[in-house]
């Protein structure tokens, strides 16, 4: 199909009437850098000798900031522990324009922490400090209330599953009843584990290993996508399916039909938070009135931009619209 660049310019120009709630867990991503010298003499590893630290938003937190980054407004909801880093991504959250109303402390949990230890531009080891037990029903309870609460402010919800506890049975059922009676656009960005709990949603946005793990299928070649997004859709019934393909750009199942979009990426440097983009600008463009074929268009656009940047990259409305017009 024939890129209508106005149409997707006036899509675009919607963006910053929207509001978008993202459901999902927070994660605070650690990165520690330094350089390594010599062999530690306690034990074969390396000793780094650490020079900087960094603090960014991760998980949901970071699709927040790609929502933000395109002129959306939005509010995180999820859980974080009553800690110190807790306090150091809720800083984080608030510093990057998002709104954190709708997040829920609970003193039992630790905040999920990640941290990165980096040398000579090759990571060393990964530590994980989380838990990956749902919430409690108390404190699933809790947030969904806050979500019922403030449903009718937001124009759509995006559930971000990383296996950390928020997106659990006492909640994913309920939050997709509610936003089917409100007639709120739900996207999930999906848990390969969790795979069940997403069915009549308004979209799916897997990658390929999800998407061969949601159809119970693997496949030998790209030519079998389309058999892959049949049985998806027949198990969970989402109105739309998007498969993204590194590389290979993306697939879009709507309107009884598919669509593969070739990447627009001018060269891969990381595709580090590139699954974030998509579901944002996807979402967000299916709130400001477009198709899901256009959509799609504008999210494969976002993330071409995202890969060619290092680390967990976002992009705004005119970075976006000096690529759509450059095609």
């Amino acid at each position: 199909m024939k890129v209508d660049k106005n149409k997707l310019a006036k899509v675009i120009s919607r963006f910053r009437n929207k509001r978008i709630m993202v459901v999902g867990d927070l994660v605070l991503d650690h990165y520690i850098f330094g350089k390594v010298e010599r062999v530690s003499p306690e034990a074969p590893v390396p000793v780094v000798w650490a020079n900087r630290e960094n603090f960014v938003c991760g998980g949901a937190a970071n699709v927040g900031l790609n929502l933000v980054s395109l002129g959306a407004k939005v509010s995180l909801c999820g859980c974080l522990g009553r800690d110190h880093f807790g306090n150091v991504l809720s800083s984080l959250i608030k510093e990057g324009g998002i709104g954190s109303e709708l997040i829920v402390a609970d003193k039992t949990r630790p905040t999920t922490l990640k941290t990165r230890i980096i040398a000579q531009h090759q990571q060393i080891v990964r530590l994980d400090w989380e838990s990956i037990e749902f919430l409690s029903y108390d404190t699933s309870k809790a947030l969904f209330k806050k979500i019922s609460q403030n449903i009718k402010k937001f124009d759509a919800v995006i559930i971000e599953d990383y296996g950390k506890g928020v997106i659990n049975p006492n909640i994913v059922g309920d939050l997709v009843d509610l936003c089917t009676r409100n007639k709120k656009i739900v996207t999930v960005d999906p848990k390969e584990e969790h795979i069940d709990y997403y069915t009549n949603v308004t979209s799916l946005t897997p990658n390929l290993k999800e998407a061969q793990a949601a159809a119970n299928m693997k496949i030998h070649s790209k030519e079998e996508i389309p058999l892959l997004g049949k049985a998806i859709i027949e198990r969970l019934n989402p109105k739309s399916l998007l498969v993204t393909l590194g590389e290979d750009g993306m697939m879009l199942f709507a309107d009884n039909t598919h669509y593969h979009i070739p990447t627009t990426a001018l060269e891969v440097f990381d595709v580090t938070g590139a699954g974030d983009t998509v579901i944002s600008a996807f979402t967000l463009s299916l709130a400001a009135g477009a198709s899901f074929y256009e959509a799609a268009l504008i999210s494969n656009f976002a993330a071409g931009i995202v890969v060619e940047k290092l680390g967990a990259a976002t992009t705004n409305k005119k970075e976006l619209l000096q690529r759509i017009n450059a095609k």
